[in-house]
Order: C-alpha cells, then structure tokens, then sequence
C-alpha cells in the first residue's frame, strides 16, 4: 500500500474540512507548490488534490494552481472538484492531471462516466465516493462536495459500474475526514473483500503510522492522507514504508 498526500483548494488557499463541512475550514499558511516539493522529497509518487470550490459550485478559481503543480513531472497529480461534463474532464487530463477523480457524476451520470472510462482509459480515471456510515453501519454515498445525502450504498454505486473496466476508487469516511479519530478499517477491508480486483484509495480519519499499517492488512491499494501530513503528526521516518520514492 502507499500513501498518497492530500492537498484541498479552496479559493487559492490549502485548507482542511472538518467531516465536510465547508462552515468547519482550517486554513493552512502553506503554498501549494512548496508543499508538493515537500511531499515530493519525502518520496510521494502522486498527489490528491482537490478543489473544493469546483466540488460545491463547479467554479474553476483554483485552476491555475492545479495547472503549475501539474506541470513538474516527478509526482503524478490525481485531481477532482466540479468534473462533471467531458470538457471539464477532457480539460484536467489535457492540463497534465495523471488521473481525473469523478465524483457526484459517478452516481448522477453513470452511462456518461462509463463513456469517460472507455475514452480515456480506466487507468486515467478514479471514481471518488464520500460516504457516511447509517445507523446499520452502511455507507450511504454523498454528493455534491458533501452537502447532498443520498440513500445509495456504496456496494450499489459500484455495482453500477461492474460491466465497465474500473479499476480505481476513492472512498471518504465523511465522518472522520479532518477529525484524526483513525480511519474506518472495517470498511475497506469489507470493500476490498466484495471487489478484489478495484484498487481501493482509503481516506478520512488517518493519524499515526499504525492506521497506515492497519490500512495495508485491510487489502486497500493507497491511503489518503491531508490534515496528518500538513501538521507533521507522523514522523517522516515512519512514513517510508508507504511512500515508493523514499
């Protein structure tokens, strides 16, 4: 498994969210390309980034920022927010992103997304799906940069897309997402146990190296990670084993 470092735009800044909630921001003094060299020295291979502002309004104010990061060549960009038409995505691989992360258009525009999939190749695209836990313990997939609640499971947004040849998908905890509360392993292991031959990215609730080695036994492919890295709570010693480049 490898760890994938975090960066979230919001009106040019990094900033982190508390379980999504855009009223719940942390700021951080950071410069986004200074942090991608950072990362990038500690032996990170790729990069999530995220525009919060395309995810909740569909704007593109951070577009420039996305465009200088892609341009370095030695950390591969996986990028998402507000990519819900062909244009949108044909234009961030064209700006140099490795990987296009669809988001709300994996539940809203399903036969479009699958079309994203054979044109671009699955190796170019990641289905991203943000999910909070029921009562019952199922993961019910949001939308919309976190603010619309739908009541479609995971395992149903997937199965919406077994004739097609995904091989990459994201899976936020909504609810531990920023909060450092440790990430939801029993999920991915489930996840990784219904669908083997997806390479499951684990995201929200990372704090500490042994969420890390937790993550690798549940069988995920990559472990996202935003607030733990931007503060430093990890020593970078105990971060190598997950980062290819170290």
């Amino acid at each position: 498994m490898q760890l994938i470092p975090a960066i979230d735009l919001k009106a040019g800044h990094c900033v982190r969210l508390l379980h999504g909630d855009f009223a719940h921001e942390t700021r951080y003094d950071l410069n986004p390309e200074a942090l991608l060299a950072k990362y990038r020295g500690w032996g990170a291979a790729w990069l999530h980034v995220v525009d919060l502002d395309g995810a909740k309004d569909g704007s593109f104010g951070n577009r420039a920022i996305i465009v200088r990061l892609a341009a370095q060549q030695a950390v591969r960009l996986q990028v998402g927010g507000g990519l819900r038409d062909t244009a949108a995505v044909a234009q961030m691989l064209d700006l140099g992103a490795a990987r296009a992360v669809i988001g709300s258009a994996a539940v809203t525009q399903v036969e479009q997304v699958k079309t994203w999939m054979k044109h671009f190749g699955p190796e170019r695209i990641t289905l991203a799906f943000d999910v909070r836990l029921g009562n019952d313990g199922t993961p019910r997939v949001a939308t919309h940069g976190w603010q619309r609640q739908s009541e479609l499971s995971l395992w149903d947004a997937v199965e919406n897309f077994t004739d097609s040849q995904l091989r990459h998908v994201l899976c936020t905890d909504v609810g531990r997402d920023g909060a450092l509360t440790g990430p939801s392993v029993d999920l991915y292991r489930e996840a990784a146990r219904r669908y083997p031959r997806i390479r499951w990215q684990a995201s929200g609730g990372i704090r500490n190296a042994r969420d890390l080695h937790a993550l690798t036994e549940t069988g995920a492919a990559s472990a996202i990670s935003g607030k733990a890295l931007l503060e430093e709570l990890i020593p970078v010693q105990d971060l190598q084993p997950f980062l290819p480049n170290a």
